[in-house]
């Protein structure tokens, strides 16, 4: 077993920043004045070597600072990757932005920008390369059974469960669940190879050995009277403890939180497309979006009205009831790729594959979403949005909305002509519980960076899907 050696590994790591920082200041140093491809360069005959490197003792000690606030030395346990490559190259730009600035205080306007450059590129090459060999080493370790913290989970609820599954599926984390103790489920009862090992109380006896790194809290909703109570033991043994709450199915893993005058408030449920100004970016590519596709297509939609005029009797434009932002109901536009039918025969199901229903041309149509292309219109409207979820019949919806928790969050955005459902596959006669699961992951995780990327994705997942009928 191991203690928490964070406070150790922080220092070794600082003292490692230092000298990569100083080591990528004179590498760069180098390279501009020393190396095979150096030019002749006006600062060299203004400063020498000495006074380019008396400047360490002020790049050093802020770049130290600036890892330290961008969260550098938190604990690599469940750091992502992607997390840590983003910090270091924040840390770095703002790092090289306010040297320049310093530099420009003390009036060496003749440091050269280009030697600050690549100074910039080296030293998050090799900052990064360092925290990459760390990472994999320890991920080693700890997947061969070392470096591990050993922890006991005090109550057995869904949060416990989920806790065990996620450690479990990431040996890299170093974590050994060491057992359970709970007031309810009997002892000696096993999930996923941990087990129930007594009851709440016990935990009064265990403290004292001092053999635990870490202490989860994951008592159920009907224990919370007990939570004041097992924090206080808990730190009152100077063990580090977690809360781990056994309400995550209904607040998402990111809740939006409020101060209110010391209060902590938990929103339910944190919507950015509530924001004003978000939704107006939102809206405005919608206008431009729809704009250009309707020019873009132009021809492409007479072709195709052309064909479905001829091959069939009925209108061009088949126009639907759905719901959209608020609740509200309005039609949705496709072009027309079955039969015409009598209201009610409409209304009985989805699109089924081999559907006797559809047309020879609305089979082509549907499998590669071009009959989605009217609802371009739609969008420019306002009724819908380039991105977002699906909208369904208002019999669906009054069906869903009782049988699929979190049904009605979906009609908080405007639904689109595409979304991250869809790009997943969840279209069609596919599964609406994972539809809606990825239909909330997008509107809870929404930024415009997101929306492009749906909207690129949708051009090799969307418009042809095996789904599509």
């Amino acid at each position: 077993m191991i203690k928490d050696n964070q406070t150790l590994f922080n220092r070794i790591h600082l003292l490692v920043d230092a000298l990569i920082t100083a080591v990528s200041y004179m590498l760069a140093w180098y390279w501009k004045f020393e190396g095979p491809f150096a030019k002749e360069d006006p600062s060299i005959g203004v400063l020498s070597r000495e006074r380019y490197f008396s400047f360490l003792i002020y790049v050093v000690p802020l770049y130290i600072v600036l890892y330290y606030f961008f969260n550098m030395y938190k604990p690599k346990r469940t750091l992502g990757r992607r997390y840590e490559i983003f910090n270091i190259l924040k840390a770095n730009t703002v790092g090289v932005l306010l040297l320049i600035v310093l530099l420009y205080m003390i009036s060496e306007v003749d440091v050269s920008r280009t030697m600050l450059f690549s100074f910039y590129v080296i030293n998050i090459f090799l900052t990064s390369l360092f925290r990459f060999a760390v990472r994999y080493f320890l991920h080693f370790f700890r997947e061969k059974g070392y470096n591990l913290k050993h922890m006991l989970l005090i109550g057995y609820s869904r949060a416990a469960e989920e806790y065990i599954k996620r450690i479990q599926t990431n040996p890299q984390w170093g974590y050994n669940v060491c057992g359970v103790l709970d007031d309810t489920v009997p002892a000696g009862t096993l999930y996923k190879g941990v087990k129930v090992l007594g009851r709440i109380d016990n935990i009064y006896e265990i403290l004292p050995e001092n053999k635990l790194d870490e202490i989860a809290i994951t008592l159920s909703l009907k224990d919370y009277d007990r939570l004041e109570e097992m924090v206080a033991a808990c730190e009152k043994s100077g063990v580090h403890t977690k809360f781990i709450p056994d309400y995550n199915s209904l607040v998402p893993s990111q809740p939006y939180t409020e101060d209110l005058m010391g209060l902590p408030v938990i929103n339910i449920r944190y919507v950015p497309l509530s924001n004003t100004l978000n939704a107006m970016a939102k809206r405005a590519v919608d206008i431009i979006g729809s704009l250009l596709g309707i020019l873009i297509t132009s021809p492409l939609l007479l072709v195709i009205a052309v064909l479905v005029k001829s091959t069939s009797k009925g209108p061009v434009i088949f126009k639907q009831e759905r719901v959209g932002l608020h609740h509200k109901r309005f039609h949705m536009f496709k072009f027309r790729t079955m039969e015409i039918q009598k209201p009610t025969e409409e209304q009985k199901a989805w699109t089924v594959k081999d559907d006797p229903r559809v047309t020879r041309i609305g089979k082509i149509l549907r499998k590669t979403s071009l009959d989605e292309l009217p609802q371009l219109f739609n969008i420019l409207s306002g009724k819908m949005s380039l991105v977002g979820p699906r909208p369904e019949r208002p019999l669906f919806v009054e069906k869903f909305k009782e049988e699929i928790p979190r049904y009605m969050v979906k009609h908080q955005v405007r639904p689109g002509l595409t979304g991250w459902a869809q790009i997943n596959g969840y279209r069609g006669d596919t599964s609406i519980r994972k539809r809606i699961e990825y239909d909330l992951y997008y509107i809870e995780n929404w930024t415009m960076s997101f929306d492009f990327k749906i909207m690129f994705l949708t051009i090799f997942k969307g418009f042809i899907n095996k789904n599509a009928y």
